[in-house]
């Protein structure tokens, strides 16, 4: 069955509005990217608000990152570090990259996403490590990536924001939103004296009621050791 590449389009254009209306990326912040059955991949465009795209802006390029149709519209400058994760990961269809305001300042303050607090955030991103730094759009931010994908859907990048991955793109853009709330309840949490934290016995507990109940295509950094 073939795919429907305009409906994907507006399903770009959909999380961008989503992710700019979330607080997600000032200015023209972000991209997102979805690899397509024939191997090329749809991909946002460079300097442009993701809150103001349409369908006709969304480019299409090939594992190089070389357009293969005309526009008048450029590819993200980020497209290097998607591609590292479609290298690293074949199960991955879809890549976001965003600055959420939480994430970003746990990114920037050098402090990884570790605290066992919610079922949801163990369940379903366990932790959430924090990468090196590396130069925007340059080998060095995908060789500070590259280590962390085998176990993780969701990093934060150092002094940057945050990446995430899916089997498709609403996996990829979930992933995104339940890490930022993460971030967030860690943050306020501090603000009471700090979360009150699972013990390793609840830990398993809902790691197990994950895999009995809610398997999920992706990686989990307490399944995939």
């Amino acid at each position: 069955m073939s795919q429907d590449i305009d409906a994907l389009k507006r399903a770009i254009c959909d999380i961008g509005r989503r992710a700019w209306a979330k607080g997600m990326g000032a200015a023209n912040d972000g991209n997102v990217t979805v690899l397509l059955d024939d191997g090329t991949l749809l991909c946002t465009p460079t300097n442009t608000s993701k809150g103001f795209m349409t369908p006709d802006m969304i480019c299409r390029i090939d594992r190089s990152g070389a357009p293969v149709e005309e526009s008048a519209w450029r590819p993200s400058s980020e497209t290097r570090m998607h591609l590292t994760v479609y290298d690293a990961r074949p199960d991955v269809r879809s890549v976001v990259h965003a600055h959420p305001l939480y994430a970003t300042v746990h990114a920037i303050c050098g402090k990884p996403l570790t605290q066992q607090i919610m079922p949801e955030s163990t369940m379903f991103l366990g932790e959430v490590p924090l990468t090196p730094y590396g130069l925007p759009s340059t080998e060095e931010l995908s060789d500070a990536i590259r280590p962390y994908l085998a176990r993780h859907d969701a990093v934060l990048l150092q002094n940057h924001g945050a990446l995430t991955c899916g089997h498709d793109l609403q996996s990829a853009w979930f992933k995104m939103e339940a890490l930022d709330y993460y971030a967030k309840v860690v943050f306020l949490a501090s603000q009471y004296g700090g979360a009150h934290e699972f013990d390793q016995r609840e830990v398993d507990r809902l790691v197990a009621l994950k895999n009995q109940r809610f398997p999920a295509p992706g990686r989990h950094p307490f399944i995939d050791r």
